[in-house]
């Protein structure tokens, strides 16, 4: 009998029927909720850092410059603490289920003691239209969608906003900045590239320079054991592959075991999770070679499946926002491919994907001319520092590099001196005191 009770408990706390409040904040946040035709909303369980928080499908025009054409339900999360608080504006770059996670709160969020607004990509998540017409993901649309989001808010939230993301969702943050400069106060991007070409060649560099000369020849090494002996390996591969039931229409299965060796140096700067002596150099056994190979690149990497499911972002790189490419110069004969490889084969099928530099150059333009009150944060290892944003010193954008930082890097792991610049940044542009690290410190061991 309890465990039902608690069942149908913790059911009505997710669909809103314990949302009425004596709260007169919370009251009238769900009145004016309730009365737009153009959302709806359910109530998420307890969450331990808001007063309340919210899941809402938001009504959005497919083509905004047809605002009575076809419409698609946007997801966006909503989580209130006070008004008179800042809000962060999470402008996500892919899907937003994540954000329903106590854990998942951002770290400026707890910086400024705020209100925190997440916002899914269209074409991702929950957030796609039906039927998907793809010419209307572009970063004008998604920047219009945020737009919206923030005009339906901003007349209840009139504190100070902040718009951020990370890696992509950091692209989207000055995208969002560059066609609605004016809807925030202030930006932070992490980790968020500015590519210039489907194969931006700025990262062949970046490869080549990156940590350690003996680091660097390490893992050349279990690439050219990879390739140089593929007739032990490949089979690993292959039946790993199997097991997991991945398949490989589009590039193939034997281009794709490449591919992957390829990916391998890139994403171990990438992720930074692993020792240069944890590369197995000199060879181990066939099936300890393909297992680090899976834990670094991931044998899923050209999959089908894992390209299915990130299909909305690989249209948007062969589009608009760029990507970067393989240099296969360094592996000769033991590579198939006589020239650089890009992702074109990653387009939608049916689609034509032919990429337009121009919207990344005026993207450029404005951030080193136009912009205001913007940081970016960036890992020192992260390849995708490579493409990182490059200001002119003319205009109020700040650039810091994370010593020896992966992609993993955030104001909140920041070497202390680094960490109290971006702090006294986000201070003065939002208009708020942040506690320090030792302040913060100490304020969480008397909350315990």
């Amino acid at each position: 009998m309890k465990k039902s009770f608690l069942l149908i408990y913790v059911m009505l706390s997710w669909t809103g029927a314990y949302s009425q409040s004596t709260d007169p904040q919370i009251a009238l946040l769900e009145s004016f909720l309730k009365n737009r035709s153009d959302v709806s909303f359910d109530t998420i369980a307890h969450h331990p850092h808001f007063a309340k928080a919210y899941v809402l499908k938001i009504t959005q025009p497919v083509d905004h410059n047809n605002p009575d054409g076809a419409t698609f339900t946007q997801r966006v999360f909503l989580f209130h603490r006070d008004f008179s608080r800042p809000v962060v504006f999470v402008t996500e770059g892919y899907g937003a289920g994540y954000a329903i996670y106590p854990r998942a709160i951002n770290e400026l969020t707890e910086y400024l003691d705020g209100n925190q607004i997440v916002v899914e990509h269209r074409y991702f998540g929950e957030s796609v239209p039906n039927p998907l017409d793809w010419q209307y993901l572009d970063i004008e649309q998604a920047a219009a969608d945020h737009h919206r989001v923030v005009e339906l808010f901003k007349g209840l939230y009139r504190a100070r906003w902040l718009n951020t993301g990370i890696s992509k969702g950091g692209q989207t943050a000055i995208y969002h900045r560059y066609f609605h400069p004016d809807d925030v106060d202030a930006s932070v991007g992490y980790v968020c590239p500015l590519n210039f070409s489907i194969q931006d060649a700025r990262i062949y560099d970046f490869m080549q320079k990156v940590g350690s000369e003996s680091c660097r020849n390490r893992i050349y090494q279990y690439q050219v054991e990879m390739l140089k002996n593929k007739s032990l390996y490949y089979p690993v591969y292959q039946k790993m592959a199997e097991e997991k039931k991945y398949t490989y229409k589009r590039t193939g299965i034997e281009k794709s075991y490449e591919m992957t060796i390829l990916e391998y140096a890139f994403a171990f700067w990438q992720w930074g999770r692993w020792t240069c002596d944890s590369i197995p150099v000199p060879a181990r056994s066939p099936g300890e070679m393909v297992k680090h190979l899976d834990m670094v690149a991931g044998i899923d990497w050209l999959s089908d499946q894992r390209i299915d499911r990130f299909l909305p972002f690989y249209y948007q790189a062969m589009t608009e926002i760029g990507f970067y490419g393989y240099d296969v110069d360094p592996f000769g004969d033991l590579v198939s491919a006589s020239e650089d490889i890009t992702f074109t084969f990653t387009c939608p099928e049916g689609v034509e994907c032919e990429y337009d530099p121009l919207p990344m150059e005026e993207v450029d333009h404005f951030l080193r001319h136009d912009a205001r009150r913007m940081l970016f944060i960036y890992g020192e290892y992260d390849p995708w520092s490579a493409p990182a944003v490059q200001p002119s010193g003319k205009n109020d954008v700040a650039v810091i590099f994370k010593p020896q930082g992966a992609h993993s890097s955030r104001i909140g792991n920041l070497p202390e001196d680094l960490q109290e610049k971006a702090l006294e940044l986000l201070g003065k542009w939002m208009g708020v005191m942040i506690e320090g690290r030792e302040e913060r410190g100490e304020r969480r061991n008397r909350e315990k």
